[in-house]
């Protein structure tokens, strides 16, 4: 790469038209913002214990993006290649690659640090990008065929 080229974007979004959601928000948009992906989750193929389990991992991702991410975020939801995506990103100081690390269930009786693991538990894939300039976690849920043609 030299100066002349542009620099690689830290996030990319298929270009297709499967983009679902692409909303900024703070914590008075926590709750309408989860009734929304719940709703595009659902008419993406998701239901039952699958589409409440994506829906739980995402309120946690936009709650801990509110709570340690200098109160605001963006999240984006698609649609890709048979699975439901959602990245959710904050302006945080970014998490210590010893909490990223760590993959233990926490203490029953720890108030904090469920948001990651239930996030990982709760979803198919999980990716975390981290830095002092924040932080983006894309999660992923697998759509059957038959969802997903229901759906259509």
């Amino acid at each position: 790469m030299t100066n002349a080229d542009p620099p690689t974007p830290r996030t990319v979004v298929p270009i297709e038209p499967s983009l679902l959601i692409a909303e900024a928000f703070d914590q008075a948009q926590v709750t309408e913002l989860r009734h929304s992906v719940t709703s595009c989750a659902h008419a993406a193929g998701l239901d039952g214990q699958r589409l409440d389990d994506f829906v739980l991992a995402v309120n946690e991702l936009i709650t801990n993006a509110v709570r340690h991410g200098g109160g605001q975020g963006s999240l984006r939801l698609w649609r890709r290649s048979g699975e439901l995506v959602c990245e959710v990103a904050d302006h945080g100081r970014g998490i210590s690659a010893q909490r990223l690390g760590d993959r233990s269930r926490p203490a029953a009786e720890t108030a904090g640090g469920w948001g990651l693991w239930l996030a990982r538990e709760l979803s198919d894939t999980m990716e975390v990008e981290t830095s002092t300039a924040g932080t983006t976690v894309r999660i992923s849920s697998a759509v059957t065929a038959d969802r997903r043609a229901r759906a259509e």
